[in-house]
């Protein structure tokens, strides 16, 4: 008999994803058959790609006879400065502050494998609660710990940071935020930002800032702050502090795998040496169409507008049924089912039985932490596809819950 090939076991720390975890639940399911699906489960943008990006990425394909550099062509990273420049009023973005990755997923979880010092122990990585669950599998695969900052329902969502111990705070390397954030739509004030860099200042530890819904806001004259704004708006550099952009929901590419890193221009130098050996080079032909992208606002524009339109109409409709309200950006919708009388898992698998409509269970998203799950008895719902599609999901869901009502649930 062969022997068992050696793992890291660490690998056995990972928790399954959330989609894993409703497809587990939904297993025995028989959706309602007389109803086409609708998926308001998964954060895919359904909302067409633009053309200009797609002939940009055909017109550049000669570029895949040669091998790209892991640090990307310099008009792609001057073409990303300049935009952080016109989108956060910053001065001076210099090349050596901007690196392109291949999606921020792959970005958010191998920055961790950079930081995080292993020879220091009790190494612990600081996420917001509910959380992207990429950030607990970067911690766990660092060989440090994570811990969680609870959101506040009672300030916007925005994650709890002063109930974290001084004893914690010592031993935190890097703190994951998002803002605008995944699930809760949730964007961190300037406060915010202020109170978080002064316990780096204090305690050291490296900022990585999630932004990858940025772009999709209800108010084109109110457009979501972000980390290396609310810093030159504080008057500090950028110092232990990167944010994270992506064009998967900007401009509805999420197969074209493109995104950025900005910020500590020391922090960039080491994580592309990491990015060298981990072969984190960005394919030419999509280098070309990322910059066709981040140079023109226009696209962008149209996708918010048609965001706004269908929060607009289905936001009002649940509300009647749901406790849930417009987010300050993003693309979900964050509804407390308390009043269904259902917990958040079972108002998921009835609401597929009865509608076959697809919710993510709130609980899925988050940890235990100060006694309490704060994504119990919450659904996320992705208005991600077509405006029909949304309002139909919407009137399903109104029907299923006055149906509750009507059944005493």
């Amino acid at each position: 008999m062969n022997p068992r090939p050696n793992l890291n076991p660490r690998l056995d720390l990972l928790q399954p994803y959330p989609f894993e975890k409703l497809k587990a639940l939904c297993a025995d399911i028989a959706p309602n058959a007389a109803l086409a699906p609708i998926s308001f489960g998964i954060g895919e943008p359904k909302h067409p790609t633009p053309e200009f990006i797609k002939a940009a990425l055909s017109g550049s394909l000669a570029g895949l006879a040669n091998y790209p550099t892991t640090a990307g062509a310099d008009s792609l990273r001057k073409g990303i400065a300049a935009w952080l420049e016109r989108r956060y009023g910053l001065p001076r973005v210099d090349m050596a502050q901007v690196l392109p990755v291949t999606g921020s997923r792959e970005a958010l979880f191998s920055f961790a494998q950079t930081v995080i010092d292993g020879t220091r122990p009790g190494a612990l990585v600081l996420c917001p609660n509910p959380f992207y669950q990429i950030y607990e599998g970067a911690a766990l695969l660092a060989g440090a710990t994570p811990v969680f900052a609870n959101s506040d329902p009672a300030r916007n969502f925005a994650p709890a940071f002063d109930r974290i111990a001084d004893d914690a705070w010592a031993r935190v390397q890097l703190v994951y935020v998002c803002s605008p954030g995944n699930p809760t739509g949730a964007v961190l004030s300037l406060d915010d930002w202020k109170q978080l860099f002064a316990l780096s200042d204090r305690h050291g530890f490296v900022i990585a800032s999630d932004e990858c819904y940025s772009e999709i806001y209800f108010d084109e004259g109110r457009p979501p702050l972000g980390a290396l704004e609310a810093a030159h708006k504080l008057g500090r550099g950028f110092e232990r502090l990167v944010m994270f952009s992506s064009l998967s929901k900007r401009s509805n590419v999420p197969g074209l795998r493109s995104g950025f890193v900005a910020g500590d221009a020391a922090l960039l130098k080491a994580f592309l040496l990491y990015r060298t050996y981990h072969g984190g080079a960005m394919n030419p032909a999509v280098q070309a169409a990322s910059l066709a992208a981040w140079n023109d606002e226009d696209h962008v524009r149209e996708n918010r507008a048609a965001y706004v339109r269908k929060f607009a109409e289905v936001t009002p409709m649940l509300a009647e049924v749901l406790d849930v309200a417009l987010p300050d950006a993003g693309f979900y919708l964050w509804a407390d089912v308390s009043r269904t009388g259902l917990t958040d898992t079972e108002f998921a698998a009835r609401l597929l039985a009865e509608q076959n409509v697809t919710v993510l269970p709130g609980s899925y998203l988050a940890r235990e932490a100060d006694g309490v799950n704060p994504g119990a008895n919450r659904v996320r719902m992705a208005l991600v596809a077509t405006p029909e599609e949304c309002l139909e999901g919407a009137r399903r869901i109104v029907d299923f819950c006055r149906s509750l009502q009507a059944r005493g649930a």
